[in-house]
């Protein structure tokens, strides 16, 4: 949330230069599509195949830097499988933060395409569960809350102008977004593989997390791998190079 499409920037720029021959594994022709979360609202869609490094576009998601005060959360889910569906092959999703329950819908809504989910310091909510009940909406949005709810390992490694500059880009989200309802009705979404990128926590854990029964969709699925990645919350910011060659090996 908060931000547009150009919080991504580096990644997209540090997944064109991806080595040939990684991110696509043994499945020929695999694409993807990659969702921002809090702090960032847009989706990403990148694809290539197993030989050249990958192209990747940004895809804003309606009611996070469109202008649309009106904006779902199925809107929202309609632009990602819209991302999803443009795409000849399979595809890897990638949600951040607050997203990481919008990449596990489209999971859920495609679990035939789905190649891959990646979550980004964050686990989807189970079905029936508010998207964002963290922070409730003042005159219909959500708007960024300042940095000190943010003090701590999250931003531990944002300097004062990459605060200042989220700040002042922050976009207030649609409550018709934060305040809409997590929908998930087809059990093969647990057959995707998940991989889970740990910024601001460890993959230790992430582990006892989903153990201990704090990310019920997680552990119901059948192939789960934790991957760490030195950083605050939002990597694409400070660590983009890095992120960007994590999603590339997925």
């Amino acid at each position: 949330m908060w931000l547009d499409a150009s919080a991504w920037d580096g990644v997209l720029a540090s997944l064109k230069d991806a080595p040939p021959g990684q991110g696509g594994g043994d499945t020929p022709g695999r694409d993807a599509a990659a969702l921002p979360g809090q702090g960032d609202g847009n989706a990403v869609a990148r694809d290539g195949d197993d030989t050249t490094p990958r192209d990747a576009v940004a895809v804003t998601l309606p009611g996070q830097g469109d202008g649309n005060a009106a904006a779902t959360l199925d809107d929202q889910v309609a632009a990602v499988l819209a991302a999803v569906d443009a795409e000849a092959g399979p595809v890897v999703v990638v949600g951040h933060s607050a997203a990481c329950s919008l990449a596990w819908m489209a999971a859920d809504a495609r679990p035939e395409k789905v190649a891959t989910v990646v979550l980004i310091g964050g686990f989807p909510w189970a079905d029936g569960q508010q998207y964002f009940p963290f922070i409730p909406p003042a005159d219909g949005a959500v708007r960024f809350p300042g940095w000190e709810a943010f003090e701590g390992p999250d931003s531990a490694d944002i300097d004062a102008d990459t605060r200042a500059a989220f700040a002042a880009a922050a976009i207030p989200v649609p409550e018709g977004v934060t305040g809409g309802t997590v929908r998930l009705g087809d059990d093969r979404r647990f057959d995707v593989p998940i991989v889970v990128v740990c910024p601001e926590f460890s993959p230790e854990q992430a582990r006892g997390w989903i153990d201990g029964g704090d990310a019920p969709e997680v552990a119901r699925a059948k192939h789960v791998e934790l991957v760490d990645i030195d950083s605050g919350h939002w990597p694409m910011l400070t660590r983009p190079a890095e992120l960007a060659r994590i999603l590339a090996q997925v």
